[in-house]
């Protein structure tokens, strides 16, 4: 038998590669599908909820690494620290940003509406790797081993209105479906718990 412990520093996947088991989605289910081995995210503003197994969905320290690929004027993020909630925008948790091309100047990496990065790393077309680490109170973003922010929350931090609820807590990830005009792929998705 493995100890907890020794199954926490190991990698664990979030996607079956062939369906959307272990996940849910708000407002529009029929945004997300699943074709070669990717979630596929094109259509009306929905958000993909891990509801999972692993971790309980339940996540505060975590390394997490997804395989991406942008199309033209896609906007989309991957949320983590959030919760599941029927319609919206996720209030809670933050938004890790995916876009190489959207008229939102905020791209790829960047936390979105927090600490915005501005520069685009890959083109659209192209899979690249996304990796989130949280550790503590500090967010640290890469796309294909370059570290693209490195933040620390401080107490209180000051938050726009709306974003109030961006705080590093615990909570699950999330895909979002921005806007019909998107698509954006997603494989490969697996987290490794911290102690």
């Amino acid at each position: 038998m493995v100890s907890t412990s020794a199954m926490a520093a190991e990698w664990q996947s979030l996607f079956d590669g062939k369906s959307l088991s272990g996940w849910r989605a708000s407002d529009e289910p029929g945004t997300f599908s699943v074709k070669d081995g990717a979630i596929v995210v094109k259509g009306p503003r929905s958000h993909l909820f891990y509801v999972g197994p692993v971790g309980g969905a339940s996540f505060k320290d975590f390394e997490l690494e997804l395989k991406v690929k942008t199309f033209p004027n896609a906007n989309s993020g991957v949320y983590f620290h959030t919760e599941w909630q029927e319609k919206g925008w996720p209030e809670k948790g933050y938004e890790v940003q995916v876009n190489n091309s959207h008229t939102d100047t905020s791209r790829t990496a960047g936390l979105w509406g927090v600490n915005d990065f501005r520069e685009v790393v890959v083109p659209d077309g192209q899979w690249f790797t996304l990796a989130i680490k949280v550790e503590g109170k500090r967010v640290v973003t890469r796309i294909d081993g370059k570290v693209i922010v490195d933040y620390t929350e401080e107490e209180n931090p000051p938050r726009k209105k709306g974003l109030e609820q961006r705080l590093l807590k615990r909570g699950t990830f999330a895909l979002q479906g921005h806007d019909p005009g998107s698509e954006v792929h997603f494989r490969d998705i697996r987290v490794k718990l911290l102690p």
